[in-house]
């Protein structure tokens, strides 16, 4: 190999090895090291080869030996750029949320899905249909997020980080060219019409060769516009469907719109034969219509998920450290910050109030209607809005850190996975696709054979009639509307199974503590069961419960508020039982009876000492039991009302418990519960629900603590309270983020409904194909009126679906 012969990419001599090459522009090209043939391949691989064909010189720097576009990607693996969307689980899992752009039908989706899954290092892809957004999980170390954008753009798409202003823009934007293209259609089609109107009598009443000619001419001239400018987003659809090796629902649209428009330009230079520039320009106008409404209404379908990612402004007031004020973005506040939050704002980050008192509406993230009081100490979301007085706050979470951004992102999760129902009607429709292109192929054949002047019109007709876009449609856009008016009313869906199964459940199972009852116990009595003053008792158990989560753990802590609490070392939980530690070199358990086998019979009593509904904790060494705390919880509001209406409809109600035998008797009995279990350990709460679905009962179970956890996993369908332990929301397919309990009948009601109007969308989507395609094969419906009837069919599934909301 000749030292004289220059690198391909970079003009360097290559040595004499030449042990480097690329294909580009269909030709092996020698290249001078590695470092060139990486972004070479990288160049070709993503669709940039036109930097070789345009290029005028050789580059000057390294800067120029990469094109724009691969440089602009190679941004997003910035840590600085990637902390305002991106999470970090683990060493090197991240997760970011991105807008694909180009998105048309449920087919993208899969494809996009498909893709990005096969690639080494990714771990999950979910797109959501409703919004565009996907959620894209990834091992840093395996590939970068340049690289997933870079694939995403080579199946002919475009990805970018998801920001709520900047999406609104966009879809401003996409609508604007959405309007312009339905514009152009539509002006096209009106004019072609009236000339058609001329053909049509003149085919009855006579009209000169020349004349007619004319007309087709001009015609053609004014369809033009409609099929390359309005039409070009079925095109851009079906071919990338195409070089994926599949086919969507624009190919069989595609298909029927370029053979009406060439086979009649075809008639047209024959000048003999029938054209149907009227019936393309009618069908790419309503084709584009209906997506435009349909899209509309989708958009309409999350605008509540929306609204939760516009809460945040873009600015917000920091403290500094001379305090004075500076207005900053958002995405460079820095947790540990002082934010300043004035009367009527929205709160910019999650943080702990440090000065002020004030209260915050809560509604769009929780559901509570009321302004929440807050003073120093208590937790505030991004997202809320401060009412009456300045809050200072010291940020604690910021960006997808905060508690807004995990709502999202539970949200997204649940929409962009497939229920069973979603998944059965993708599989439906691809699998119509296939027979509907082979049954014109036979439909085309037998005209051809018995009628070829019709054959044409007809195949047309059965390409643009049974497109299955109504179909595809029906459970997306259902599910999409139930998931934005349950989100509205404080309820949230984290998993796409949850409607599905919830509609089903007729058997409910409550926890006991924080869920039924409001989980802040109230301390009322401290007994001294040992030559230890109950004082002395109460610091030991505050102390002990010092990092625990549970909701009785508060209640220990405000009683002893005043004092210092004690060092506690080798701390445990003990789910179902309690906590113990190490404090001055004794060891303690503070729980139930149960957590110290050894003394469970001095776990006992007087009549006298007891609270109907109270439970109560103890508090052992390793030789005595020291003390006994009664604590009694309230029934939360509206508990009774959920139960009866459970009943109502015929559910059975079961309360499965932890807690003392005597307080989960009191509160089933005020409740109207029958079925009661009481001091369980989290693994015996999991073989009595297993024991329930032994028999294929469907049960929602309904939880809020660590305890919990094992068995909101182990059910059919589980929803957990949203004031409840994180370990508790992570298990739950639904989080109820509103104190208000009947919102759990109301989303079992929503469910129901949701799965009817399913039913009644696929019962309406097959049912019009049914009939339909006979009609069009037979030729008794024209090509115009088939994309009318394909457009409204897919429009009625999606104004069926908006009745959810």
């Amino acid at each position: 190999m000749s030292a004289d012969t220059a690198c391909y990419h970079c003009g360097l001599p290559v040595p004499g090895t030449g042990q480097y090459h690329a294909v580009i522009l269909g030709t092996d090209h020698e290249l001078c090291c590695h470092g060139c043939q990486a972004v070479a391949e990288s160049i070709v691989e993503n669709g940039l080869e036109d930097y070789y064909r345009y290029r005028t010189e050789m580059p000057k720097s390294a800067e120029e030996l990469v094109p724009e576009e691969l440089r602009k990607l190679d941004l997003y693996d910035h840590p600085e750029v990637q902390k305002s969307f991106v999470v970090e689980s683990d060493d090197h899992l991240k997760q970011a949320s991105l807008v694909l752009e180009g998105i048309t039908c449920a087919a993208c989706i899969w494809l996009n899905e498909r893709h990005l899954k096969q690639l080494p290092g990714v771990r999950e892809v979910s797109v959501n249909y409703a919004s565009h957004r996907a959620r894209i999980s990834w091992d840093e170390s395996q590939i970068k997020l340049s690289a997933i954008l870079a694939e995403i753009r080579k199946i002919g798409y475009q990805a970018h980080p998801f920001n709520a202003q900047q999406q609104e823009e966009r879809r401003q934007t996409r609508r604007k060219i959405d309007i312009r293209r339905i514009a152009v259609a539509g002006i096209s089609a009106g004019q072609v019409m009236m000339l058609a109107v001329a053909l049509y009598a003149g085919a009855v009443q006579g009209m000169e060769f020349a004349t007619k000619q004319l007309l087709s001419w001009f015609s053609l001239l004014l369809t033009a516009p409609a099929i390359f400018y309005s039409a070009l987003p079925f095109y851009h659809s079906a071919w990338r469907a195409l070089k994926q090796r599949q086919v969507n629902m624009d190919t069989p649209i595609t298909l029927g719109l370029l053979a009406g428009f060439f086979g009649s330009v075809w008639v047209t230079v024959q000048g003999q034969g029938v054209v149907y520039y009227d019936t393309i320009t009618m069908l790419v106008f309503f084709l584009l219509g209906a997506r435009f409404l349909e899209r509309t209404a989708r958009e309409k379908s999350v605008e509540a998920a929306e609204n939760l990612l516009r809460l945040v402004p873009a600015m917000a007031t920091r403290i500094n450290a001379d305090r004075q004020h500076e207005l900053i973005p958002v995405h460079d506040l820095a947790i540990g910050d002082i934010l300043l939050a004035k009367p009527g704002e929205t709160i910019a980050a999650d943080g702990v109030v440090a000065e002020g008192a004030s209260s915050a509406d809560e509604s769009l993230l929780t559901g509570e209607s009321r302004p929440l009081p807050k003073a120093p100490g208590d937790r505030v979301y991004a997202g809320s809005i401060n009412y009456e007085s300045p809050l200072l706050i010291s940020v604690t979470g910021v960006g997808e850190q905060t508690v807004l951004a995990g709502i999202a992102r539970l949200l997204d999760r649940a929409q962009a996975q497939k229920p069973r129902l979603a998944q059965a009607a993708d599989r439906l429709a691809s699998w119509f696709t296939y027979v509907l292109l082979a049954l014109v192929i036979a439909i085309g054949g037998y005209w051809w054979l018995h009628s070829p002047d019709k054959a044409f019109e007809i195949v047309l007709a059965v390409l643009v009639i049974s497109c299955p876009c109504a179909l595809s449609l029906a459970a997306p856009a259902a599910f999409a509307a139930a998931g934005s008016h349950l989100v509205k009313r404080g309820v949230l869906l984290t998993r796409g199974h949850a409607l599905e199964t919830l509609a089903r459940a007729t058997h409910f199972v409550f926890d006991k503590t924080g869920t039924l009852t409001l989980g802040k116990p109230v301390l009322q009595r401290a007994i001294a069961m040992s030559n230890v003053p109950a004082d002395e008792c109460l610091l030991l158990a505050a102390s002990l419960e010092q990092a625990s989560e549970h909701p009785l753990a508060q209640s220990f802590l405000q009683a002893v508020e005043n004092h210092v609490l004690l060092g506690v070392g080798n701390s445990e939980n003990i789910p179902g039982k309690g906590v113990a530690g190490t404090i001055n070199g004794t060891r303690y358990r503070l729980g139930n009876a149960v957590i110290n086998p050894a003394l469970a019979g001095q776990c006992r009593l007087a009549d006298s000492e007891n609270i109907p509904g109270a439970t109560v904790v103890w508090l052992s060494d390793d030789a005595r039991v020291l003390a006994a705390f009664v604590l009694a919880d309230m029934l939360r509001p509206n508990a009774v009302e959920m139960i009866t209406a459970l009943h109502k409809r015929g559910a059975r109600v079961s309360i499965l418990s932890g807690d003392a035998a005597a307080a989960v008797a009191y509160h089933a009995k005020v409740l109207g519960v029958d079925d009661w279990q009481a001091d369980l350990a989290p693994e015996q709460k999991l073989q009595a629900l297993e024991k329930i679905q032994a028999d294929g009962t469907v049960v929602a179970m309904i939880g809020d603590g660590i305890n919990d956890a094992p068995v909101l996993a182990g059910a059919s369908v589980s929803i957990a309270m949203g004031s409840g332990t994180q370990m508790a929301r992570a298990s739950g397919d639904i989080v109820l983020l509103t104190e208000n309990l009947p919102e759990i009948n109301h989303a079992a009601a929503t469910a129901r409904f949701c799965m009817n109007v399913i039913k009644q969308n696929f019962g309406w989507a097959l049912t019009y194909n049914l009939l339909a395609i006979p009609f069009a094969a037979t030729g008794h419906i024209s090509p115009w009126l088939a994309a009318l009837g394909m457009s409204v069919s897919s429009l009625v599934v999606v104004l069926n679906a908006l009745r959810l909301r």
